[in-house]
């Protein structure tokens, strides 16, 4: 079959918001019966991240989740329009060239949805097919690229991945619950977008991906919808169980290639936070280098759901081998992808 090659990525961020301000400008009131949670807050391994709705300016913790959703579609339109255009412009295509349009997000649904709203916008031909990936999670850029590039394979036609997450429109009524503080403390929004095409003679092709869920632990990490929009679920025992299985995916993944972990030029991990990043350099071996660039993601951008490994695999840009992308999320779910260079 013809490969799938990521031959270009662009992103877009919202107004940047410092954590120290974040705390000091909303959430210490928020929080303000919660003893640990400033030491929690400013020790999410976060400097800084991105908001379209700045807690500071506006409080959106008792909006109604329609009001959410109407705001979701707003603020997406420009940011994931911003990115998918860079990502073409990176891969030299046109938005005329682009036979599969493909759009993960957990935090903001409507219908007609991004998708079809962004094909239009952006020119994309009336025959385009589409696929929405939704309330995946965190580890969503990965399945979406495995879709993307199966497509791209089996029909010779480039493909577009989007991912747009804007957690900060999710923001909680004050609870005295340490799983809201941690998620407050990390998460933020961003929208990034890859291109795969077939056969290209430059990028990282998509050699493989492997995905392991552990559905004995669901209830660690949930996602759920309410009448106050979306409410994280994060036991401080993800990292633990996630100890369990990432050496046993990252072997499957690498042995498909007849590859070891010492020939991985770059590991693109996803920064859940701190512990995450800290479980998968122990169990796999690597240097504090080696994950250098999720921790540099995780500070100057947040936990940015599922497209944070995308910003990450853009910080390795200019790394020279094969690189390993990984992300977890509800499930408990582990994705792997091991990308080439061509």
């Amino acid at each position: 079959m013809t490969a799938a090659v990521v031959t270009g990525a662009g992103s877009a961020l919202p107004a940047a918001l410092d954590q120290q301000a974040a705390w000091e400008g909303f959430f210490a009131a928020h929080y303000a019966d919660v003893r640990a949670a400033e030491r929690i807050f400013l020790g999410a391994g976060v400097s800084r991240r991105h908001a379209v709705a700045n807690p500071v300016d506006e409080d959106l913790s008792a909006w109604g989740t329609g009001a959410r959703m109407a705001r979701y579609v707003q603020e997406a339109m420009p940011l994931g329009k911003q990115a998918v255009a860079g990502a073409l412009d990176a891969a030299g295509l046109a938005p005329g060239d682009v036979g599969l349009f493909a759009v993960a997000t957990c935090t903001g649904y409507a219908t007609p949805g991004l998708d079809i709203r962004l094909a239009s916008d952006l020119g994309m031909p009336a025959g385009l097919q589409r696929l929405l990936i939704g309330h995946m999670g965190c580890y969503a850029a990965i399945p979406g690229l495995a879709a993307v590039g199966d497509f791209v394979a089996a029909r010779s036609r480039p493909a577009v991945l989007l991912c747009c997450e804007l957690t900060s429109l999710h923001v909680q009524p004050a609870q005295r619950d340490l799983e809201q503080v941690v998620a407050h403390a990390l998460f933020s929004d961003a929208a990034a977008a890859v291109v795969v095409e077939p056969g290209a003679g430059r990028g990282r092709r998509l050699a493989g991906v492997v995905a392991r869920t552990d559905a004995s632990t669901a209830d660690l990490m949930t996602w759920d919808v309410t009448d106050l929009g979306f409410r994280m679920g994060l036991s401080p025992r993800v990292p633990g169980v996630l100890s369990k299985h990432v050496g046993d995916v990252v072997d499957e993944l690498l042995a498909g290639a007849g590859l070891r972990v010492e020939d991985v030029a770059g590991w693109a991990v996803h920064p859940g936070g701190p512990r995450i990043i800290d479980v998968v350099r122990d169990e796999l071996g690597l240097a504090e280098e080696q994950v250098a660039a999720s921790r540099r993601v995780l500070s100057e951008h947040g936990n940015c759901s599922s497209a944070t490994v995308l910003l990450v695999l853009q910080e390795m840009a200019d790394v020279d081998g094969p690189v390993v992308a990984m992300a977890f999320g509800p499930g408990l779910t582990l994705y792997a992808a091991l990308l080439l260079p061509v």
